[in-house]
């Protein structure tokens, strides 16, 4: 008697898909699912673990080496944050004010079985991946890793395998069946072609940065006329934008009004966090999160409120190393601040009262602008460039740089 080998549905882990071009689906998955799916990184660069493993996993890692980067680069520096940022994410200390991108996977070679579509014309079909399958992160490999540590130890992260498995699912795309090199081309694209946020700009839209929501609190008490009407300042300050154009019909970007709250909040020494988290826990000491926010937001709602007409002008005020500058002024005012450099608000109205805050050369052009090829003046100097430079001139009206800021020449 001959036995004939077992058919119909195929042995392996079925996904719910959907497809969204003839090679590539999308869909969500359990941790579980996704740890046993793509195995650790880790492990797959691990010589000791590698040695030991099975011919199907060298392979496997082989494949992978193809098409990402090893954990030595700079992502696998970031792994133990990701994994905490996703943790905390899990246990709710985010609130819904955390996300993580869709993994995207390959498949190489051929699946075990796509089914038909489960409810007419909804595009649900249940793909199953068979268990010797090569799936491979080309992008969201530093998700996949961190995931992996949480699943090693949860409890270390706060969490339990209950947790995981009843409050995680993880959204993926599959590639399905392309070629080795279509993968090195898709992890090209994924890392190339997209134009990396600057960095101050990227903190601008953190509200988890305390520096960043002292910035939206000065914009929504602040009230300004502008136009003819009363409206809130935060109407015209551009989060979005690194520079300002003509057109825009704002008159700071927030990047630079976040700059001038950290160097109100920390003096010199904020022009490091223009484009760094601040944490209540890096607060000046002896004070805390409630003591600068009421500080800090009179202080520059009441010298923007003071000079909004050079703001709507958006005179030379406006450019980000000014703005830090004159926090490194405002600081001085703060109950904070170093007795042996401190002084009054009326001191600080003093040394700005004959600032020339027109975009001229005359005034500004070796202090923090420059006069281009075509002879406009260029503000485009950074914060860290200029904003020293400009504090120096702003506090000493008798140096060179202090005279020629208030037209009064060398």
């Amino acid at each position: 008697m001959r036995l004939t080998m077992p058919s119909g549905t195929p042995e392996g882990i079925p996904l719910t898909v959907i497809p969204f071009r003839e090679d590539a689906v999308i869909g969500t998955m359990s941790l579980a699912t996704l740890v046993r799916l793509v195995p650790s990184p880790r492990q797959e660069e691990d010589p000791r673990a590698l040695k030991a493993a099975s011919g199907h996993d060298r392979r496997h890692a082989e494949l992978r080496s193809t098409v990402q980067r090893t954990l030595k680069s700079q992502k696998g520096k970031n792994i133990p944050e990701y994994a905490e940022y996703i943790a905390n994410g899990i246990l709710g200390k985010h609130g819904s004010a955390w996300s993580t991108p869709p993994i995207t996977l390959w498949h190489a070679g051929e699946i075990a079985a796509m089914s038909d579509e489960l409810a007419p014309d909804s595009g649900l079909r249940t793909l199953t991946v068979a268990p010797d399958a090569m799936v491979i992160a080309i992008d969201g490999e530093t998700q996949t890793t961190a995931w992996h540590d949480i699943y090693q130890d949860p409890e270390s992260f706060g969490l339990t395998y209950n947790e995981l498995s009843r409050r995680v699912r993880i959204p993926f795309e599959l590639y399905l069946g392309i070629s080795p090199a279509d993968a090195r081309q898709i992890f090209y694209d994924r890392n190339v072609k997209g134009i990396d946020v600057a960095k101050n700009l990227a903190m601008s839209m953190d509200q988890r940065d305390l520096a960043t929501r002292l910035a939206y609190t000065v914009g929504e008490r602040l009230e300004v006329e502008s136009d003819g009407r009363r409206m809130p300042f935060g109407k015209l300050v551009n989060a979005g934008k690194r520079q300002l154009t003509r057109t825009d019909k704002e008159v700071v970007t927030l990047s630079a009004l976040r700059a001038l709250i950290v160097t109100t909040v920390f003096g010199t020494k904020g022009v490091e966090y223009s484009a760094a988290n601040v944490h209540e826990g890096n607060l000046p000491p002896n004070t805390d999160a409630d003591e600068v926010e009421a500080v800090v937001v009179r202080l520059v709602s009441r010298l923007i409120g003071d000079r909004f007409p050079y703001f709507a002008r958006r005179s030379a005020i406006t450019a980000p190393a000014v703005m830090a500058a004159l926090g490194i002024l405002l600081h001085r005012a703060t109950p904070w601040c170093d007795p042996g450099k401190a002084m009054n608000y009326e001191t600080v109205e003093h040394l700005l009262a004959d600032v020339r805050w027109e975009r001229e050369p005359a005034y500004w052009d070796g202090v923090c602008a420059n006069v281009g090829s075509s002879g406009r003046l260029n503000f485009s100097g950074g914060v860290r460039d200029s904003a020293g430079r400009v504090a120096g001139a702003l506090l000493d009206p008798h140096s060179e740089s202090g005279r020629k800021i208030r037209g009064l020449g060398s």
